[in-house]
């Protein structure tokens, strides 16, 4: 036996999370909605390893993801991490199987990943993505249909309000060009402090672009020290909106200076919009705005966000863009991209928050149970039925034999079924069964005892041992 000195406290890391039987049983039911969606676009499977040399990694998120990178060394001393999406393996792929994966190629993908990133509600430091992405096209009505299949995931997985955030790095790159910022590293701290704008709000977003800020914690913000003027226009173009896409395009167009770049991002945009109307996306699912920045470096057109208007504090639960370049990283050959995470975890934490997450604790549709002497091979042979008919059946086999004891375990395990043998029913070819979430329901808010124990009879049938699974299916529906 251990002794107590030798024991160590049962603990996890901070930002991980551990996932008890209710908890996989409902994100499965959730990944398979999902799945289901990416099926019908046509998307294919694939699995990519969790770690990744560091160099293929690096610089491919930003300068915030590279500090979040977890860094390891392999056995033979070489620089390693965990990836910190699943895009920047599937971009390696591509480059690596170029026969295999011959474009155009759409595939998705499950698997951790990990952020060092600071834990909050529905954030933390691993956490599981389910991926989609299309290689090999440059139409912007792959785009639309990226943020089509992200609308009817939301459906399936039955939220009645969202609202896919919409955008085009190419707006905001026109911007600044006509804000005359032509420094790349400029641009790119400017694209981080506009994405910070839902969560800082907009007058933390102007100190950061112009001489920086105090955060809460009391360290100091670097600003990006931009004139008032060019501040001013940056957070006039952002807060643009319209009462559909088409118009705030429109808006857009008026706001930005005149220029073949312009011209190509209020094109794509008018196409875009095109693209979701033809595929009945309507305008309260996904509308455009141009606040949105995405943080990630590798975004070259559309970027996207899902948001749950009754759940803001779990900001967005999947999002993506297009990356055009990133495959270009790894090969000389060209491979234009998009695509779109689901954040799993955080999508599952909104589900609760919003009770609509499906509630299972176990995968147990009959406890089959024994009373007095009933012998316990009897069960295994009533199990053994009705796994072969397809049911999901668990014998009792705990330390506590009584039948409230053995029923008390199907109650907190919330398993439907109860198959009940005693010693009369075996000798008469019977079996009782019970519906016990029928039971549980006809006492709820019953206070008089006797009532309360004459409620939890109800649902209790009698039947012959070969109408058994017949029955069992029709108290299961």
């Amino acid at each position: 036996m251990t002794d107590a000195w030798n024991r160590v406290e049962p603990r996890i890391l901070k930002g991980f999370q551990d996932l008890l039987p209710e908890e996989v049983l409902a994100r499965r039911e959730v990944i398979a909605r999902i799945e289901a969606v990416f099926q019908r676009y046509g998307f294919s499977p694939i699995e990519t390893p969790a770690l990744e040399y560091l160099d293929v990694l690096l610089g491919t998120g930003g300068e915030e993801t590279n500090k979040e990178l977890f860094r390891l060394k392999s056995p033979e001393q070489e620089d390693i991490a965990l990836r910190f999406d699943l895009t920047v393996p599937f971009a390696r792929a591509l480059a690596q199987y170029p026969e295999r994966l011959k474009p155009p190629f759409r595939r998705y993908a499950m698997g951790p990943v990990w952020r060092a990133d600071k834990p909050g509600p529905g954030r933390f430091r691993q956490f599981t993505q389910f991926d989609i992405d299309a290689a090999g096209s440059e139409s912007i009505f792959v785009d639309a249909e990226i943020i089509a299949a992200m609308t009817e995931i939301m459906r399936d997985v039955r939220v009645d309000s969202f609202c896919a955030l919409v955008n085009n790095r190419k707006l905001i790159d026109a911007l600044l060009e006509g804000c005359g910022i032509h420094d790349a590293a400029k641009q790119k701290h400017v694209l981080r402090v506009i994405d910070k704008l839902q969560k800082v709000g907009v007058d933390n977003v102007r100190r950061e672009l112009g001489p920086g800020r105090i955060d809460d914690s009391g360290d100091p913000i670097p600003g990006v020290k931009l004139d008032d003027a060019i501040i001013d226009a940056i957070l006039k173009f952002v807060a643009i909106d319209g009462a559909t896409r088409v118009e705030v395009v429109e808006h857009c167009a008026t706001a930005l200076p005149a220029s073949d770049f312009t011209a190509m991002a209020i094109e794509e945009m008018h196409a875009l919009a095109s693209g979701l109307d033809a595929l009945g996306v309507a305008e309260e699912h996904a509308r455009f705005t141009p606040s949105l920045a995405r943080g990630l470096d590798y975004y070259t057109g559309p970027v996207f966000e899902m948001t749950l208007p009754a759940a803001p504090q779990f900001g967005s639960v999947m999002g993506g863009g297009r990356y055009d370049g990133l495959v270009s990283r790894f090969t000389d050959r060209s491979v234009p991209s998009c695509g779109m995470a689901v954040g799993l975890d955080r999508l599952v934490a909104a589900l609760k928050h919003l009770g609509a997450l499906p509630a299972h604790a176990t995968t147990t549709q009959a406890l089959v149970i024994t009373m007095g002497n009933a012998p316990k091979q009897e069960a295994l042979r009533a199990a053994t039925e009705l796994r072969k008919a397809g049911l999901a059946a668990e014998v009792y086999f705990g330390q506590k034999a009584g039948l409230r004891h053995q029923l008390a375990h199907a109650d907190h395990y919330q398993i439907p079924v109860a198959v009940i043998l005693g010693e009369d029913e075996i000798a008469n070819g019977v079996v009782s069964l019970k519906d016990l979430l029928a039971g549980k329901q006809s006492r709820e808010g019953i206070a008089d005892r006797d009532a309360y124990r004459q409620a939890g009879k109800s649902g209790q049938v009698t039947v012959a041992r070969e109408e058994m699974i017949k029955t069992i299916k029709e108290i299961l529906g």
